[in-house]
């Protein structure tokens, strides 16, 4: 059989892309890749609750600070007297203040993420000690890596939230579990309020009468579980990207909602309402009809929606995404075909989904609850691929350790707490943390800043305001939000995903003729060599 000229460069095209699109995911991986660190773990001897550090030094900016560095070591599963123990890694920073106000642990978003990557912005120091203590199943040892999950997520067919592709990710969900389990990992231990008990130890064995907690998103959960389990133990909590019990699920006419919101924002954008009179319209015309592929390149529609899912997060991605859907509903779907590339470099390996489920399927799962049905209904604008990923896979194979009843439910407090959120949030939407949680903090304030995201928009944008707010309500428990200024939202892409697709499709091409072309020196030489020879 004669092979297909037209498939062969199709097919070289597609290998120079995902070239180019490999040494781009290659170079981000090197650049932001966390500094190496020795992995924790359980020194000969050691005895459950031990902390062993050591002095060290960290240096933020320009400056470096006096820190100690070391591990705790705890039970994996506190629940059982013969659990064997695990290791955590430990930081605290030293404030250069004589005598500092009560310290900061900082617990950071995921799950499925690192503790321990991100240092303080240097004014956190000014007047308190900094703490990390490492995420169970994440930092330490043992790490819940499921690498055969990670392979399976980037999907079966020609579309990861098929029926078909849900079922052997949910496959690859238990086979990891079992694997887990097969090597002694107890993931009855890979619960918050087991992550909240690490920290609590650290805060004893340190000596700290009372600390503060700085907490983003999946962390404010472990925040409102420590303040219900120690709450004398806590001084101030300040939670940015508030997660509130029963959230870790995304239910799609929330996010429909949150699009309402953002085509409410583009109306107001004469760039963006050039362009477009409805763009949740558009964005659901494109979902309910996205072709299959873009000059041969297959656009695979549930890893399209799932990235834009991601995309919608921050204010700066957002319009990346836009802009993608925007091109597509007039005819150039080039941008879905490059999200749908891109999502196999990113998503897939993005975090330790052992910890990811384990900790997610135990605070929020409700067993007998039908995920695939209610998460797809017809006529949702983009539905809610990520729940479609994970809740649509992991219930039924994913061995659930359900948290007690008392965690997963909000208390009463009357602990000084400070929410923050994003007006336009898609993660974690400001509405939840202002009905579900503020009514029960009797010392509480909620402060919403215009045109934000997620918590990165916190830290990016406006960063005079974030440090007064957060410094003045650590020193003084008066949140002081006066710096902030309204910031419109920029609906203009930072990068373009269909002028990059044809940059990158025009590269390919031009790759394929470099490739021809030396092939055909190299064959003119060979001619020569043998006539040569004759």
């Amino acid at each position: 059989m004669t092979p297909n000229r037209n498939t062969g460069r199709r097919n070289m095209i597609y290998f120079s892309i995902f070239m180019i699109l490999a040494v781009m995911a290659g170079a981000a991986a090197f650049w932001l890749r966390p500094s190496p660190s020795k992995a924790a773990t359980v020194p000969p001897g050691a005895k459950a609750g031990d902390l062993l550090l050591e002095p060290c030094t960290v240096k933020i900016g320009k400056i470096e600070y006096a820190a100690d560095c070391g591990t705790l070591v705890v039970p994996e599963y506190r629940g059982d007297p013969a659990a064997r123990l695990i290791a955590l890694p430990v930081q605290r920073i030293h404030s250069p203040a004589q005598n500092p106000a009560e310290p900061i642990f900082y617990l950071s978003g995921g799950p499925g993420t690192s503790n321990m990557s991100a240092d303080p912005p240097a004014w956190l120091l000014d007047n308190h000690d900094y703490v990390k203590v490492g995420y169970r199943g994440v930092d330490g040892t043992p790490k819940l890596d499921c690498p055969n999950f990670a392979d399976a997520a980037r999907g079966y067919g020609d579309d990861l939230l098929s029926p078909e592709s849900l079922d052997r990710i949910g496959e690859a969900a238990a086979a990891c579990a079992s694997a887990l389990q097969s090597k002694g990992v107890d993931l009855r231990g890979y619960t918050i309020p087991e992550v909240v008990e690490d920290l609590e130890a650290v805060r004893s064995k340190l000596g700290y009468e009372r600390v503060n907690l700085l907490s983003e998103s999946y962390g404010t959960r472990v925040a409102q579980i420590y303040a219900y389990k120690h709450p004398r133990n806590l001084k101030r909590i300040a939670m940015i990207g508030v997660n509130p019990p029963g959230h870790f699920l995304w239910l799609p006419a929330t996010l429909d909602s949150q699009i309402g919101q953002y085509a409410e924002l583009c109306q107001q954008d004469s760039a963006c309402r050039a362009r477009t009179s409805d763009l949740a319209a558009a964005m659901r015309t494109v979902n309910n009809s996205m072709p299959a592929s873009w000059m041969g390149i297959p656009i695979d529609s549930g890893k399209v929606r799932l990235f834009a899912n991601f995309l919608l997060f921050h204010r700066t991605t957002a319009p990346i995404a836009f802009d993608a859907y925007l091109a597509a509903e007039k005819g150039d779907p080039s941008g879905l075909a490059l999200m749908s590339l891109a999502y196999d470099f990113t998503l897939p390996n993005m975090m330790t989904w052992g910890e990811f489920l384990a900790i997610g399927s135990s605070a929020d799962d409700e067993p007998g609850r039908d995920y695939r049905s209610e998460l797809t209904p017809a006529g949702s604008i983009l539905g809610a691929p990520l729940s479609e990923l994970i809740w649509g896979t992991a219930p039924g194979n994913w061995p659930s350790t359900r948290m007690p009843e008392e965690y997963r439910s909000v208390h009463t407090s009357d602990i000084e707490t400070l929410l923050i959120s994003g007006s336009v949030d898609f993660s974690t939407p400001a509405q939840f943390a202002e009905q579900e949680l503020l009514p029960s903090l009797t010392r509480g304030r909620h402060v919403v800043i215009a045109e934000q995201g997620h918590v990165s928009d916190f830290w990016s944008f406006q960063r005079g305001a974030a440090r007064q707010l957060l410094t003045s309500f650590f020193d003084t428990g008066a949140a002081d939000d006066s710096l902030y200024t309204y910031l419109p939202m920029e609906f203009k892409p930072a990068m373009s995903f269909p002028l990059l697709a044809k940059v990158l499709l025009g590269t390919g091409v031009l790759f394929l003729v470099a490739l021809g072309f030396a092939g055909w020196r190299i064959i003119r030489r060979i001619r020569r060599g043998r006539n040569a020879l004759a």
